[in-house]
């Protein structure tokens, strides 16, 4: 098993995200509104080295197709295209949530916070799923960098 270090740590980058947005929740609820500030941004930046992190390997290394049996594939495709649509509005929710406290538009962002966070969670599951379904239950694919794929 052939197990890709930048994956597995931008992976890890994620979930420990989603890890943080639970713990800021639990802080809130107990009205640890400092704690719940330096958790929440803490996931952020977890979330944003995530970004910068498979943006990188996007462009220089490229993504790995799914190498597992064809027959599995359009479940994987499917399931990929919902965990993107899910990530991106999660990153869109997620820049709407933090800018409404650095704003601190409080009533807004305690609206939004808990549908933020709900996606989040979704996003951070979806995406160890697809990590698990390229490099570990099944052997991924190749993969070409972007000006590879671009140029020929």
């Amino acid at each position: 098993m052939n197990i890709p270090f930048l994956a597995t740590i931008s992976t890890l980058f994620i979930v420990l995200s989603a890890i943080c947005v639970a713990i800021g929740w639990v802080l809130i609820s107990k009205d640890k509104r400092r704690q719940h500030k330096n958790v929440m941004i803490t996931a952020a930046v977890f979330a944003l080295s995530f970004f910068i992190l498979y943006m990188s390997r996007t462009i220089f290394i490229g993504n790995t197709s799914f190498g597992g049996p064809d027959d599995v594939k359009i479940y994987y495709t499917v399931f990929l295209i919902f965990h993107i649509i899910l990530a991106t509005t999660g990153a869109i929710f997620g820049i709407i949530t933090l800018t409404l406290a650095f704003k601190r538009n409080i009533t807004k962002h305690r609206k939004i916070g808990p549908v933020t966070s709900v996606i989040w969670f979704g996003t951070a599951i979806t995406g160890v799923v697809v990590y698990l379904l390229l490099y570990i239950i099944y052997e991924g694919g190749y993969s070409t960098n972007l000006f590879r794929a671009i140029l020929g």
